[in-house]
Protein backbone atom coordinates (compact mmCIF):
# COMPACT_ATOMS: atom_id res chain seq x y z
CA UNK A 1 0.00 0.00 0.00
CA UNK A 2 1.48 3.54 -1.30
CA UNK A 3 0.79 6.85 0.60
CA UNK A 4 -0.23 9.59 -2.14
CA UNK A 5 3.31 11.85 -2.32
CA UNK A 6 2.83 15.36 -0.55
CA UNK A 7 2.14 18.74 -1.87
CA UNK A 8 4.71 20.58 -1.24
CA UNK A 9 4.98 24.14 -2.69
CA UNK A 10 7.07 27.05 -1.34
CA UNK A 11 5.70 30.60 -1.50
CA UNK A 12 9.26 32.04 -2.40
CA UNK A 13 8.85 29.96 -5.78
CA UNK A 14 5.58 31.64 -7.57
CA UNK A 15 7.16 33.93 -10.18
CA UNK A 16 3.67 35.27 -11.12
CA UNK A 17 0.21 35.74 -9.81
CA UNK A 18 -1.20 33.26 -12.45
CA UNK A 19 1.53 30.56 -10.96
CA UNK A 20 0.28 30.90 -7.32
CA UNK A 21 -3.28 30.97 -8.34
CA UNK A 22 -3.39 28.22 -10.33
CA UNK A 23 -1.48 26.29 -7.47
CA UNK A 24 -3.86 27.87 -4.59
CA UNK A 25 -7.26 26.31 -6.86
CA UNK A 26 -5.48 22.95 -6.61
CA UNK A 27 -5.40 23.15 -2.95
CA UNK A 28 -8.78 24.61 -2.17
CA UNK A 29 -10.66 21.92 -4.60
CA UNK A 30 -8.55 19.55 -2.98
CA UNK A 31 -10.49 20.75 0.25
CA UNK A 32 -13.83 20.57 -1.25
CA UNK A 33 -13.80 17.21 -2.86
CA UNK A 34 -11.89 16.17 0.55
CA UNK A 35 -15.14 17.21 2.47
CA UNK A 36 -17.26 16.44 -0.28
CA UNK A 37 -15.98 12.30 0.18
CA UNK A 38 -16.33 12.75 3.74
CA UNK A 39 -19.96 13.58 3.85
CA UNK A 40 -20.85 11.50 1.84
CA UNK A 41 -19.03 9.02 3.77
CA UNK A 42 -20.61 9.71 7.03
CA UNK A 43 -24.04 9.53 5.64
CA UNK A 44 -23.41 6.19 4.08
CA UNK A 45 -22.15 4.70 7.29
CA UNK A 46 -19.14 3.85 5.26
CA UNK A 47 -16.12 4.12 8.24
CA UNK A 48 -16.35 7.75 10.25
CA UNK A 49 -17.40 7.57 12.98
CA UNK A 50 -19.38 10.99 15.25
CA UNK A 51 -19.35 14.21 13.20
CA UNK A 52 -17.09 15.96 10.94
CA UNK A 53 -16.99 19.85 11.15
CA UNK A 54 -16.78 20.93 7.67
CA UNK A 55 -15.18 24.44 6.10
CA UNK A 56 -16.70 24.39 2.55
CA UNK A 57 -17.03 28.10 1.30
CA UNK A 58 -13.84 29.11 3.74
CA UNK A 59 -10.87 27.21 1.39
CA UNK A 60 -9.75 30.88 0.12
CA UNK A 61 -9.30 32.30 3.54
CA UNK A 62 -7.02 28.51 4.09
CA UNK A 63 -5.10 28.00 0.94
CA UNK A 64 -4.20 32.29 0.71
CA UNK A 65 -2.87 32.30 3.93
CA UNK A 66 -1.28 29.01 4.07
CA UNK A 67 0.79 29.93 0.56
CA UNK A 68 2.26 32.78 2.43
CA UNK A 69 3.85 31.04 4.95
CA UNK A 70 7.31 28.88 4.15
CA UNK A 71 7.76 24.63 4.36
CA UNK A 72 9.76 25.05 7.39
CA UNK A 73 7.28 27.71 8.87
CA UNK A 74 4.35 26.21 11.46
CA UNK A 75 0.63 26.12 11.29
CA UNK A 76 -1.86 25.48 13.79
CA UNK A 77 -5.55 24.53 13.21
CA UNK A 78 -8.86 24.02 15.30
CA UNK A 79 -12.06 21.66 15.09
CA UNK A 80 -13.21 22.61 11.60
CA UNK A 81 -9.60 21.48 10.54
CA UNK A 82 -9.91 19.16 7.24
CA UNK A 83 -8.88 22.16 4.94
CA UNK A 84 -5.65 23.70 7.11
CA UNK A 85 -3.23 20.51 6.98
CA UNK A 86 -4.50 19.74 3.07
CA UNK A 87 -3.55 23.63 2.29
CA UNK A 88 -0.12 23.42 4.04
CA UNK A 89 0.55 20.35 1.67
CA UNK A 90 0.20 16.94 3.67
CA UNK A 91 -0.80 14.06 1.66
CA UNK A 92 -4.67 13.22 1.95
CA UNK A 93 -4.00 9.63 1.95
CA UNK A 94 -3.59 9.65 5.77
CA UNK A 95 -5.24 12.29 6.36
CA UNK A 96 -8.64 10.23 5.09
CA UNK A 97 -7.21 7.17 7.06
CA UNK A 98 -6.74 9.41 10.42
CA UNK A 99 -11.11 10.70 9.95
CA UNK A 100 -11.93 6.52 9.35
CA UNK A 101 -9.91 5.73 12.56
CA UNK A 102 -7.27 3.71 10.50
CA UNK A 103 -3.65 2.89 11.98
CA UNK A 104 -1.77 4.50 8.44
CA UNK A 105 -3.90 7.54 9.87
CA UNK A 106 -1.77 11.13 10.60
CA UNK A 107 -2.48 9.85 14.39
CA UNK A 108 -2.35 6.35 13.87
CA UNK A 109 -6.37 6.38 14.04
CA UNK A 110 -6.36 7.93 17.35
CA UNK A 111 -6.93 11.44 16.85
CA UNK A 112 -9.88 11.90 14.19
CA UNK A 113 -11.23 14.38 12.46
CA UNK A 114 -10.91 17.35 14.61
CA UNK A 115 -6.99 16.07 16.29
CA UNK A 116 -5.24 16.09 12.38
CA UNK A 117 -1.56 16.67 12.72
CA UNK A 118 1.04 16.39 10.36
CA UNK A 119 4.86 17.53 11.34
CA UNK A 120 5.73 16.67 7.94
CA UNK A 121 4.81 19.52 6.58
CA UNK A 122 4.33 21.63 9.60
CA UNK A 123 1.01 21.27 10.60
CA UNK A 124 1.31 20.96 15.00
CA UNK A 125 -2.31 19.43 14.97
CA UNK A 126 -5.79 20.46 16.02
CA UNK A 127 -7.68 20.45 19.15
CA UNK A 128 -11.72 20.25 20.06
CA UNK A 129 -11.20 22.38 22.73
CA UNK A 130 -12.02 26.56 21.57
CA UNK A 131 -9.14 28.38 21.12
CA UNK A 132 -6.60 26.05 22.22
CA UNK A 133 -4.18 26.26 19.67
CA UNK A 134 -3.31 29.76 19.54
CA UNK A 135 -1.01 29.68 22.62
CA UNK A 136 0.47 26.76 20.81
CA UNK A 137 1.25 28.68 17.77
CA UNK A 138 2.64 31.45 20.01
CA UNK A 139 5.27 28.56 21.91
CA UNK A 140 6.40 27.43 18.19
CA UNK A 141 7.42 30.71 17.47
CA UNK A 142 9.06 31.45 20.75
CA UNK A 143 10.46 28.04 19.96
CA UNK A 144 12.23 29.29 16.89
CA UNK A 145 13.60 32.19 18.69
CA UNK A 146 15.28 30.31 21.05
CA UNK A 147 16.74 27.82 18.46
CA UNK A 148 17.91 30.71 16.68
CA UNK A 149 15.76 30.21 13.19
CA UNK A 150 13.40 32.52 11.36
CA UNK A 151 10.45 30.51 10.71
CA UNK A 152 7.15 31.91 12.05
CA UNK A 153 3.64 30.48 12.85
CA UNK A 154 0.58 30.84 12.45
CA UNK A 155 -2.92 29.99 14.34
CA UNK A 156 -6.42 29.77 12.60
CA UNK A 157 -9.32 30.44 14.71
CA UNK A 158 -12.32 31.20 14.44
CA UNK A 159 -14.71 34.38 15.70
CA UNK A 160 -16.35 32.39 18.32
CA UNK A 161 -12.79 31.82 19.87
CA UNK A 162 -12.28 35.38 20.07
CA UNK A 163 -14.05 35.65 23.34
CA UNK A 164 -12.06 32.99 25.22
CA UNK A 165 -9.09 33.56 27.42
CA UNK A 166 -6.40 31.92 25.46
CA UNK A 167 -7.15 34.18 22.91
CA UNK A 168 -6.13 37.31 25.42
CA UNK A 169 -3.62 35.64 26.55
CA UNK A 170 -2.19 34.22 22.90
CA UNK A 171 -2.70 37.52 22.30
CA UNK A 172 -0.53 39.59 24.63
CA UNK A 173 2.49 37.08 25.17
CA UNK A 174 3.06 37.16 21.12
CA UNK A 175 2.88 40.83 21.71
CA UNK A 176 4.77 41.34 25.05
CA UNK A 177 7.98 39.25 23.09
CA UNK A 178 7.75 40.32 19.84
CA UNK A 179 6.90 36.64 18.54
CA UNK A 180 6.58 36.39 14.81
CA UNK A 181 2.79 34.45 15.12
CA UNK A 182 -0.05 35.43 12.86
CA UNK A 183 -3.62 34.74 14.13
CA UNK A 184 -5.68 34.36 11.47
CA UNK A 185 -9.28 34.59 12.52
CA UNK A 186 -11.92 32.61 10.24
CA UNK A 187 -15.19 34.72 11.03
CA UNK A 188 -17.62 33.28 9.57
CA UNK A 189 -20.54 34.85 11.31
CA UNK A 190 -21.54 32.15 13.44
CA UNK A 191 -20.50 30.12 16.47
CA UNK A 192 -22.18 27.29 16.18
CA UNK A 193 -25.38 28.37 15.77
CA UNK A 194 -25.13 31.38 17.13
CA UNK A 195 -24.81 34.94 15.56
CA UNK A 196 -21.91 37.12 16.39
CA UNK A 197 -23.81 40.23 17.21
CA UNK A 198 -25.02 38.37 19.77
CA UNK A 199 -22.41 38.00 21.52
CA UNK A 200 -19.94 40.55 20.20
CA UNK A 201 -20.21 44.23 21.96
CA UNK A 202 -17.38 45.41 19.00
CA UNK A 203 -18.20 44.97 15.38
CA UNK A 204 -14.62 44.00 14.50
CA UNK A 205 -12.41 41.08 16.11
CA UNK A 206 -9.38 43.08 14.36
CA UNK A 207 -9.96 45.87 16.31
CA UNK A 208 -9.12 43.91 19.84
CA UNK A 209 -5.30 44.14 18.07
CA UNK A 210 -5.09 47.80 19.38
CA UNK A 211 -4.88 46.72 22.54
CA UNK A 212 -1.90 44.75 22.29
CA UNK A 213 0.16 47.04 20.50
CA UNK A 214 -0.04 44.87 16.74
CA UNK A 215 -1.93 45.35 13.68
CA UNK A 216 -4.98 44.19 13.13
CA UNK A 217 -6.36 43.82 9.68
CA UNK A 218 -9.94 42.78 7.93
CA UNK A 219 -9.76 41.16 4.62
CA UNK A 220 -12.15 39.69 2.56
CA UNK A 221 -12.11 35.51 3.03
CA UNK A 222 -13.25 34.87 -0.30
CA UNK A 223 -10.71 36.63 -2.46
CA UNK A 224 -8.01 34.44 -2.58
CA UNK A 225 -5.29 37.37 -3.54
CA UNK A 226 -6.28 39.49 -0.88
CA UNK A 227 -6.25 36.29 1.66
CA UNK A 228 -2.29 36.22 0.53
CA UNK A 229 -1.36 39.43 0.09
CA UNK A 230 -2.53 40.66 4.05
CA UNK A 231 -0.61 37.45 5.25
CA UNK A 232 2.15 37.40 3.15
CA UNK A 233 2.73 40.89 4.99
CA UNK A 234 1.95 39.83 8.01
CA UNK A 235 4.37 36.48 7.78
CA UNK A 236 7.58 38.39 6.92
CA UNK A 237 6.61 41.52 9.72
CA UNK A 238 7.11 38.07 12.39
CA UNK A 239 9.95 36.48 9.95
CA UNK A 240 11.72 40.08 10.82
CA UNK A 241 11.27 40.65 14.37
CA UNK A 242 8.19 42.91 13.82
CA UNK A 243 5.81 41.45 16.44
CA UNK A 244 2.55 39.30 15.71
CA UNK A 245 -0.78 40.56 13.19
CA UNK A 246 -4.23 39.65 13.92
CA UNK A 247 -5.79 39.02 10.78
CA UNK A 248 -9.60 38.70 10.82
CA UNK A 249 -11.05 37.17 7.32
CA UNK A 250 -14.78 37.84 6.66
CA UNK A 251 -15.70 34.28 5.09
CA UNK A 252 -18.59 31.95 5.52
CA UNK A 253 -19.14 27.83 6.14
CA UNK A 254 -21.63 26.48 3.47
CA UNK A 255 -22.36 23.97 6.20
CA UNK A 256 -23.89 23.45 9.43
CA UNK A 257 -21.81 23.79 12.80
CA UNK A 258 -21.09 19.34 12.19
CA UNK A 259 -22.59 17.00 9.64
CA UNK A 260 -25.17 14.93 12.12
CA UNK A 261 -28.56 14.63 12.38
CA UNK A 262 -31.06 16.52 10.39
CA UNK A 263 -29.35 20.23 10.75
CA UNK A 264 -29.66 22.85 8.30
CA UNK A 265 -29.38 26.70 8.08
CA UNK A 266 -32.85 27.54 9.22
CA UNK A 267 -31.24 29.95 11.69
CA UNK A 268 -29.47 31.89 8.85
CA UNK A 269 -31.19 34.50 7.37
CA UNK A 270 -32.29 33.07 3.66
CA UNK A 271 -30.80 36.50 2.03
CA UNK A 272 -27.26 36.18 3.94
CA UNK A 273 -26.61 32.62 3.06
CA UNK A 274 -27.39 33.47 -0.75
CA UNK A 275 -24.90 36.21 -0.80
CA UNK A 276 -22.00 34.64 0.16
CA UNK A 277 -23.20 31.52 -1.80
CA UNK A 278 -23.12 34.12 -4.87
CA UNK A 279 -19.46 34.50 -3.65
CA UNK A 280 -18.11 30.93 -3.75
CA UNK A 281 -14.61 31.55 -3.28
CA UNK A 282 -13.84 28.26 -5.43
CA UNK A 283 -15.89 30.18 -8.56
CA UNK A 284 -14.53 33.67 -7.62
CA UNK A 285 -10.90 32.34 -8.40
CA UNK A 286 -11.63 29.93 -11.07
CA UNK A 287 -13.83 33.16 -12.73
CA UNK A 288 -10.70 35.78 -12.41
CA UNK A 289 -8.36 32.38 -14.00
CA UNK A 290 -10.68 32.60 -16.77
CA UNK A 291 -10.58 36.43 -17.30
CA UNK A 292 -6.83 36.36 -16.92
CA UNK A 293 -6.27 34.00 -20.05
CA UNK A 294 -6.50 30.38 -18.45
CA UNK A 295 -7.58 27.73 -20.64
CA UNK A 296 -10.68 26.18 -19.10
CA UNK A 297 -8.86 22.89 -20.25
CA UNK A 298 -6.28 23.63 -18.11
CA UNK A 299 -9.03 24.50 -15.10
CA UNK A 300 -10.75 20.99 -16.22
CA UNK A 301 -7.36 18.59 -15.76
CA UNK A 302 -6.42 20.48 -12.54
CA UNK A 303 -10.37 19.60 -11.54
CA UNK A 304 -9.78 15.94 -12.50
CA UNK A 305 -6.12 15.41 -11.29
CA UNK A 306 -7.83 16.51 -7.72
CA UNK A 307 -10.90 13.89 -8.40
CA UNK A 308 -8.34 11.51 -8.78
CA UNK A 309 -6.06 12.10 -5.99
CA UNK A 310 -9.59 12.35 -3.13
CA UNK A 311 -10.78 8.57 -4.90
CA UNK A 312 -6.86 7.33 -4.48
CA UNK A 313 -7.32 8.65 -0.84
CA UNK A 314 -10.23 7.30 0.14
CA UNK A 315 -9.09 4.21 -1.43
CA UNK A 316 -6.60 4.37 0.54
CA UNK A 317 -8.17 4.33 3.90
CA UNK A 318 -10.39 1.68 3.57
CA UNK A 319 -7.76 -0.18 2.35
CA UNK A 320 -5.81 0.51 5.88
CA UNK A 321 -5.88 -1.71 8.87
CA UNK A 322 -7.80 -0.83 12.14
CA UNK A 323 -4.92 -0.17 15.29
CA UNK A 324 -4.08 -3.38 16.84
CA UNK A 325 -5.35 -3.59 20.29
CA UNK A 326 -1.84 -3.52 21.66
CA UNK A 327 -1.28 -0.31 20.32
CA UNK A 328 -3.46 1.56 22.37
CA UNK A 329 -1.11 2.80 24.55
CA UNK A 330 1.47 4.15 22.06
CA UNK A 331 2.40 7.60 21.63
CA UNK A 332 0.60 8.59 24.77
CA UNK A 333 3.29 8.61 27.34
CA UNK A 334 7.20 9.93 26.40
CA UNK A 335 8.65 7.50 28.24
CA UNK A 336 7.31 4.19 28.67
CA UNK A 337 4.89 2.80 31.59
CA UNK A 338 4.83 -0.44 32.82
CA UNK A 339 1.37 -1.82 33.10
CA UNK A 340 0.28 -3.10 36.58
CA UNK A 341 -2.71 -5.34 37.36
CA UNK A 342 -3.88 -2.70 39.44
CA UNK A 343 -3.27 0.20 36.68
CA UNK A 344 -0.32 1.79 35.10
CA UNK A 345 2.60 3.12 37.10
CA UNK A 346 6.20 4.15 36.35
Amino acid sequence: MTRPPASRFTSSRFTTSSERDLEALRRMLRIRRFEESAMDIVRKGQGIAGSVHICIGQEATIVGSCLALRDDDYMVGYHRSHGHPIAKGAPLGPLMAELMGRSTGVCHGKGGSMHLADFGVGSLGETAIVGAGIPQAVGAAYSARVRGTDQTALAFFGDGAANIGSFHEGLNLAAAWRLGVVFVCENNLYAMSTALADTMASDSIADRAAAYRMPGVIVDGQDLAAVYDVVSDAVERGRGGGGPTLVEARTYRYRDHAEYGNMDLSHRPADEVEHWKARDPVELLRARLLSEGVAETDLAAIAETVAEEIRAAVAFAKQSPQPAPEELFDDLWATPLETTATGVSR
